[in-house]
C-alpha cells in the first residue's frame, strides 16, 4: 500500500472532528465561516452533550463571516470551549470571547511575550532613536508607513528613488 498524503490528510482531518476539535487558523473568511458552522451544527445533531472544542490562530477578517461563527457558538446546545493559540486579533478575539464562559483559554507564556515585546522595543529605540514612548505607542496598534516617513522615523537611513533622466537610483 502506497502513502497517500491526501488521504491521509483527509483521514487525520476526519479523526480530529470526530474528537470535536475544530480549528481557526487562517484569516475569517466565507468559507472558514461555513465549514466551521456545518461542523458545529453537525456534532451537535450527532450528540448534543459532548463539548465542541475551537482552537484560534487567527489575524481577524470579516465581520458577517465571524459573526456566523459566533451567532453558532451561542446556539448550539454543546459548550464550545475557545482556546487560543497564537494570535487572536480583531474578529478571531471576538470569536473567542464568544466561547463558554469559564471554558476560554489562552495558551501562551504571558511573561515570556512581555520580554519578547521590551526586547524589540529596546531594539526599535536603540536603532531609531525614538523616544521609548513613540515606540511602545507604536507597537500597540498596525501603523502603516510610507518609505519618507519611515525614513523620518528612524527605520531606513535612505529612500532610493529613480532619476527619469538617467535611470538610476539616487
Amino acid at each position: 500500500m502506497q502513502f497517500c498524503p491526501k488521504r491521509y490528510n483527509f483521514v487525520l482531518i476526519n479523526r480530529l472532528y470526530r474528537e470535536r476539535l475544530l480549528f481557526l487558523g487562517q484569516e475569517v473568511d466565507s468559507e472558514i465561516s461555513n465549514q466551521l458552522v456545518g461542523l458545529m451544527v453537525y456534532l451537535s445533531i450527532e450528540d448534543a452533550t459532548k463539548d465542541l472544542y475551537l482552537f484560534i490562530n487567527s489575524p481577524g477578517g470579516w465581520v458577517i463571516p465571524g459573526i456566523a461563527i459566533y451567532d453558532t457558538m451561542q446556539f448550539v446546545p454543546p459548550d464550545v470551549h475557545t482556546i487560543c493559540m497564537g494570535l487572536a486579533a480583531s474578529m478571531g478575539s471576538f470569536i473567542l470571547v464568544g466561547g463558554e464562559i469559564t471554558k476560554r483559554e489562552f495558551i501562551l507564556e504571558a511573561e515570556e511575550l512581555l520580554k519578547l515585546r521590551e526586547t524589540l522595543t529596546k531594539v526599535y529605540v536603540q536603532r531609531t532613536g525614538n523616544p521609548l514612548w513613540v515606540v511602545s505607542e507604536d507597537m500597540e496598534r498596525d501603523v502603516f508607513m510610507s518609505a519618507t516617513e519611515a525614513q523620518a522615523h528612524g527605520i531606513v537611513d535612505l529612500v532610493a528613488v529613480e532619476n527619469e533622466n538617467t535611470g538610476d537610483f539616487v
